[in-house]
């Protein structure tokens, strides 16, 4: 425990003396979250990403992550604490191969909205960003005379099909922890608390999504939890978000939605930051996210089209 402490206390010291912030994703694990000075989903960390007036942002979350605060902030330092920190996502969508696709139906003329969970390259070749809380407002800002193509994750695109009517063609994508929720695993959950609410976030399958009583981002879940009017409820997340929900609604039950193969589901990408390395990357701001900058320029602009279209 002291030694906890200690480590506590050098990384707060570290990161006054180099005037950073440190961005954490809800996905990280809770003493990672306890000190943060921002924790959210992607949406969020974004804009908070862009307003810090620090020298040095710390991201505490995986490499897309840390890229787009470098998009937003070039002349920042940004660090991230684990640099093998990636996104199953991400690397679902190979920036090559996307440039390959649209050049092969250039005929189509396609609108390409990207799922923010993708590299800076892909975000570059993309006419405007979305994440998992804005992707259905996006969406319906898209021109009505083109067709979509929407990248990297299927289950994400299928679902915001359904909110929003607009067809659009799915890159074949997917989160390899969102995915292992099942029709089973679920059923087997509420089995055992008969009475629970289900909260899914919309890279489920729609097998899940269709017994959710409710699919929302991350951010939205603290509203939706918040306000439930009953005390269980099953969150069908990656395991970290339950750490934030149960210090905003200390008065509900908030049950890990298990997969077929364990209790809760954890993204070993997220989980490879540690306080340790939290405390290296400050002390040595090592290692740095940097970006060629004619892609970062291409990258920015349809991120802060999404910035602007969210408002």
């Amino acid at each position: 425990m002291q030694a906890s402490l200690d480590l506590k206390e050098e990384i707060l010291a570290l990161k006054k003396s180099r005037n950073a912030v440190i961005l954490v994703h809800n996905y990280q694990t809770g003493d990672i979250q306890d000190l943060g000075d921002y924790v959210g989903d992607s949406l969020g960390l974004a804009y908070q990403a862009k307003e810090t007036d620090a020298d040095v942002i710390v991201f505490c979350g995986v490499h897309f992550m840390a890229e787009t605060a470098k998009i937003v902030n070039p002349e920042k330092i940004v660090v991230l604490p684990d640099k093998d920190a990636g996104c199953s996502l991400e690397q679902s969508c190979p920036a090559p191969q996307l440039e390959a696709f649209l050049k092969e139906n250039a005929d189509k003329n396609y609108y390409v909205i990207a799922y923010i969970n993708c590299s800076g390259a892909v975000k570059a070749l993309c006419d405007v960003i979305c994440t998992s809380g804005n992707a259905v407002k996006i969406v319906n800002q898209a021109p009505a005379d083109r067709p979509i193509l929407f990248v990297p994750d299927e289950n994400l695109g299928a679902w915001v099909m359904e909110q929003t009517g607009r067809k659009m063609d799915l890159w074949k994508g997917n989160c390899y922890v969102h995915v292992e929720f099942t029709r089973d695993s679920i059923h087997a959950i509420k089995a055992e608390f008969p009475d629970a609410l289900v909260v899914a976030h919309p890279e489920c399958t729609q097998a899940v999504r269709l017994l959710a009583d409710e699919v929302c981002s991350t951010e939205k879940m603290v509203t939706y939890v918040k306000n439930a009017p009953v005390k269980n409820i099953i969150v069908v997340t990656e395991s970290g978000m339950l750490h934030r929900l149960r210090k905003e609604a200390p008065d509900k039950n908030l049950i890990a939605g298990p997969t077929d193969r364990c209790a809760c589901a954890d993204c070993r990408y997220m989980k490879m930051n540690t306080l340790e390395k939290l405390r290296d990357c400050l002390e040595n701001l090592e290692p740095r996210v940097e970006m060629d900058e004619s892609i970062r320029k291409r990258a920015e602009a349809p991120l802060l089209r999404m910035l602007e279209q969210s408002k």
